[in-house]
Parts: structure tokens; C-alpha cells; sequence
């Protein structure tokens, strides 16, 4: 088995790469030459020029001669250059008082050539004749060629890029989708591709998985072995209970069988949390509406508003008490349960509303924490044994799914529950 190499060697190999691709595209628009810039107007070609000859071919820019009758006139940065009309006019052949010029750039001694921009007139007898430089395009070909290689590093810098990027970051991903899917009873294996470094925080969070797991799962049999164990002196208190004047008997028998119910319900839920769950193909809603009629039977008021099959994979007994326990509370809190359901890419969305108070949205969190309930009595018939909420989530966030508590704006709670859906 190869030795897996640390994610800081396929970085900087990109970025080695990189610059070594950008250098060699460097020196290849320096090999073509400096950015356009037109070469001096050689003195004899604007003598031509005004002539009408047609010139030759050079690196200089373009001329353009017009007729005019009156000298001509530049713009602010040019400016009279009687050196230069003098040895233009000298180029014609004709008195230097014929000649009139505006340049760009100064001239302080006998030149050949004119640089920058201008503008000459020749005074004939026919009239005037003017010669003006005329300005290079914006984009040149030396623009193009070197916006084209520009675009062309980006294209081969930018492909391997992704490539390895994705290579780098696929590791992470599913270790981090593994983590997600781990929960308590169900240990899921982490990946063991990737770089080293990777490979490494996958071991750890395997180990720490496996630390955290045993804890759980002794404090869960403390639990549930103390939950067990105290039926015994309950019972024998429930014995000498029976000794005592009618009115304290009563009091102490409902506290007895509230310690009892919540007994129960802590070791139901120890059990299930400690279950190994088997999933299978249901039709979500068949099951509601399975568990809304057996529950209609038996006096409990809810109502059901059929939605579209949704087919999940869950534990069809988890997945029952989730929404029994949701139903339930809505008829304890709110008189009466509504539960309908929708269909979206992916998920199913169940949603219970009641007519009761609805949440405190400053307590909604910890409603879901073990033994919190949602009314302040210590009344079993109200209060419940604070382990409904808890159990509901345990068994959404077991299917990959999620459960929020929020209020209507007409008045009451809703519970929303999200599934993944085939």
C-alpha cells in the first residue's frame, strides 16, 4: 500500500506549475516585442506626402493629406516648430516661409524624423495642402496576441486547477458526510482515502466515535439499570401508601404512578436508542394515516389531509411512534391534531398544527432535551413525562432527518418533520 502524501505536496505542485506557466507566457509576449508604439516619421516621407507621391512602407503610422485653405490648426499640447518647417521645407525644395507645422514633441536639433502626432501645411498657389499624422487603433494585433495567451494560461491553468482542487477536497467531503450519518448505536465508518492529513482526522474521529459510543452506551445502561431498579422500592412504598387516610393515599398514589410512568418511558426510551433499527421501503403516508384511523378509534381528535405517496426507507415501528408521540402532544397542549404532508426533490414534509398556546420560541430548543416539559406542572395528564420531544428527534435525526417547533400566525403550534424521500 502507497504511503499517502500530505495535501500541501499537490498544492504546491499547482502553484509551481502556475508560475511556471505564467513566466513562460511572459516571455513570450516579451519575445514578440514591446507594446505598439509607432516609429518616427522620417522627414522625407512627409515631404512625399505633401507632394502626393505615395509613400513607403515602415513602422511609422499612417498620413493623411488634405487640401485646405488656411493653415493648419492643432490642439492644445502641439506646437510651432520653425526648426523642423524649415528642414521640411528644405525636403520640398521650397522657401521656409511655405511651410507650417504643429508637433507634439519638441525638436531642439537638426532631426531626420518627427515624433508624436503634428500636422504641416505646404502654402502653394492652389491653396494649402496639410499632412496629419493619424492616431493607431486602440487594439492592435500585439493587443490581441497577448490577450489570446492571457485567456489561454487561464484555460490551462485553470482546468488542472479544478482537477486537483476536487481531488483535495472529495476526501473531505465524505469524511464530513460520514460524520453526519454517525449517530449513537450505529458507529459509521469513516473513509480512509485521501491525503495524509486527511486519513488522519479520519482515524481520530473513528476513535473518538468509538470513545464517545462506549460512554453513551454505559451511561445508558446506568440508566436504564437504576430506571429498573428502582420499580422494586416503589413498590413497597405503594405497599405502606395503602396504610395511609384516604386523601394522602390518593395524593400519593398519583405521585407513585407519575414515578412509575417516567420510569417507563425513560427505559423505552434507553431501549430504543440503544436498538439497532431495521429499515425498509414505506409509503409515509399509509403509515399516517394508518396510525391517525387506529388512533381515531380509540377517541383521540385528529385529522388527516391526504398528500402525495411518498415512499421513504425508515423503521416503520420508529417512524409510527415519532408521530404518534407528535400527535399526542398536540392533542394534549392543543385539544385537537391536524397532520398533512408534501412532496419536494429528496424529502417529505410532514407537518402537525394544534389549537393550542404554540412554543415559546426562547424554550423551543430545549424542548427537545430528555425530561423538559412543555408546561410547568407537575401534572402527568398535562405536563407528560418530558421524553416525547426528545424521542421524535432521536428518531428524525436516525433517518437523516430533522424536526422544528414554530408558531402559526393564526394561533397555535406546528411541528414541522423533514424525511428523506426516494
Amino acid at each position: 500500500m502507497s504511503t499517502p502524501r500530505p495535501t500541501a505536496v499537490p498544492i504546491a505542485l499547482l502553484v509551481i506549475a502556475a508560475v511556471a506557466v505564467a513566466t513562460a507566457m511572459q516571455f513570450a509576449i516579451t519575445f514578440r516585442g514591446p507594446p505598439p508604439r509607432p516609429a518616427p516619421v522620417p522627414i522625407a516621407e512627409i515631404a512625399r506626402a505633401l507632394r502626393g507621391d505615395p509613400g513607403r512602407h515602415g513602422n511609422w503610422r499612417h498620413l493623411e493629406a488634405i487640401d485646405a485653405t488656411s493653415p493648419p490648426v492643432g490642439g492644445p499640447r502641439q506646437h510651432p516648430n520653425p526648426m523642423l518647417d524649415r528642414q521640411i521645407a528644405v525636403a520640398l525644395g521650397v522657401p521656409p516661409g511655405d511651410v507650417a507645422g504643429l508637433y507634439d514633441e519638441p525638436a531642439f536639433f537638426e532631426a531626420t524624423e518627427v515624433r508624436g502626432d503634428f500636422m504641416v501645411g505646404w502654402h502653394r498657389p492652389s491653396g494649402w495642402r496639410v499632412v496629419r499624422s493619424m492616431r493607431p487603433p486602440p487594439f492592435t494585433h500585439w493587443h490581441v496576441f497577448t490577450l489570446v495567451a492571457a485567456l489561454l494560461t487561464l484555460i490551462a491553468l485553470a482546468v488542472p486547477a479544478w482537477f486537483i482542487a476536487q481531488r483535495i477536497s472529495r476526501p473531505i467531503r465524505e469524511l464530513a458526510d460520514a460524520a453526519k450519518r454517525a449517530r449513537l448505536g450505529a458507529p459509521e465508518p469513516m473513509p480512509a482515502g485521501g491525503p495524509r492529513e486527511v486519513r488522519e482526522l479520519a482515524q481520530a474521529i473513528e476513535a473518538m466515535q468509538g470513545r464517545i459510543l462506549h460512554q453513551a452506551q454505559g451511561r445508558s445502561a446506568m440508566l436504564a439499570a437504576i430506571a429498573h431498579d428502582l420499580g422494586t422500592p416503589l413498590s413497597r412504598i405503594a405497599f405502606w401508601v395503602e396504610q395511609l387516610p384516604e386523601a394522602a393515599r390518593e395524593r400519593a398514589s398519583a405521585d407513585i404512578d407519575e414515578m412509575r410512568a417516567m420510569l417507563g418511558a425513560t427505559v423505552r426510551f434507553v431501549r430504543d436508542d440503544r436498538a439497532e433499527a431495521v429499515h425498509t421501503r414505506l409509503d409515509l403516508g399509509s403509515l399516517i394515516e394508518s396510525l391517525a384511523d387506529d388512533l381515531g378509534a380509540a377517541g383521540t381528535p385528529v385529522e388527516v389531509e391526504t398528500g402525495p405517496r411518498a415512499v421513504m426507507r425508515g423503521d416503520p415501528t420508529a417512524i409510527r411512534r415519532l408521530f404518534a408521540n407528535l400527535i399526542e402532544n398536540a392533542v394534549r397542549y392543543g385539544e385537537r391534531a391536524r397532520i398533512g404532508w408534501t412532496l419536494e426533490p429528496g424529502w417529505v414534509e410532514a407537518v402537525i398544527e394544534d389549537d393550542g398556546p404554540g412554543f415559546d420560541p426562547a424554550r423551543a430548543e430545549a424542548l427537545f432535551s430528555p425530561f423538559v416539559r412543555g408546561e410547568s406542572s407537575r401534572n402527568r395528564a398535562t405536563g407528560g413525562t418530558g421524553l416525547g420531544l426528545a424521542i421524535v428527534r432521536s428518531i428524525a435525526e436516525a433517518h437523516g432527518g430533522q424536526v422544528t417547533l414554530e408558531n402559526r400566525p393564526e394561533g397555535g403550534g406546528r411541528v414541522r418533520v423533514r424525511l428523506p424521500a426516494e
